[in-house]
């Protein structure tokens, strides 16, 4: 089984800044330069004809490339806990249309729909299911509601490998497209 998804990645002033907003969370996981990504659809462990008809539907996929800006921090909470910390995009347009194409060039190789609400960001920590850290991520979240910046493209489609280990998980990228045309460059 390859456990995969398809996103994309902020050009490195973007991923520097993100950087630069995390810590001051003892109990946070935070991501590394190597993570951060902006996912346009999880698509789990699949078997690997699955993967190769999901990388053959996004091959066919026209899109142009979204501009976005960072506007904010977020959280996700499970039962009233923070479990995912993340910087939020603007403008929604163009991703979630970039999402909905995704989405649906999955379902062609085979897959179910999307069934979540499509929120454009940037994960930028994890928090431990025992973390109680609440006072901290609310100060965290203070500190950090102006995270802004001016816009950037996100020219490139990767379909990425997800490899679980000890220390977290590892994204390999599998495929690269880049937008605005259908040419499929392996890896990158």
């Amino acid at each position: 089984m390859i456990r995969l998804f398809v996103a994309l990645r902020p050009p490195p002033p973007i991923r520097a800044r993100l950087l630069a907003a995390m810590g001051d969370i003892g109990a946070a996981r935070w991501q590394e330069d190597a993570q951060l990504h902006v996912t346009l659809r999880f698509i789990g462990a699949v078997e690997r004809p699955v993967a190769e008809d999901v990388a053959a539907a996004l091959a066919g996929l026209y899109a142009d490339a979204p501009t976005a800006s960072l506007a904010g921090v977020g959280r996700f909470a499970h039962r009233g806990r923070t479990d995912t910390l993340w910087a939020a995009l603007a403008p929604h347009d163009a991703l979630q249309a970039l999402h909905r194409k995704v989405d649906h060039a999955c379902v062609r190789a085979g897959l179910e729909p999307e069934r979540r609400a499509y929120i454009p960001h940037v994960t930028l920590a994890r928090m431990p299911r025992a973390a109680g850290a609440e006072l901290e991520v609310e100060r965290w979240l203070a500190t950090n509601a102006g995270l802004a910046s001016e816009p950037f493209a996100l020219p490139h489609l990767v379909l990425y490998e997800s490899i679980l280990g000890r220390d977290g998980a590892v994204y390999e990228p599998v495929m690269r497209w880049q937008l605005g045309t259908r040419a499929a460059a392996p890896g990158s």
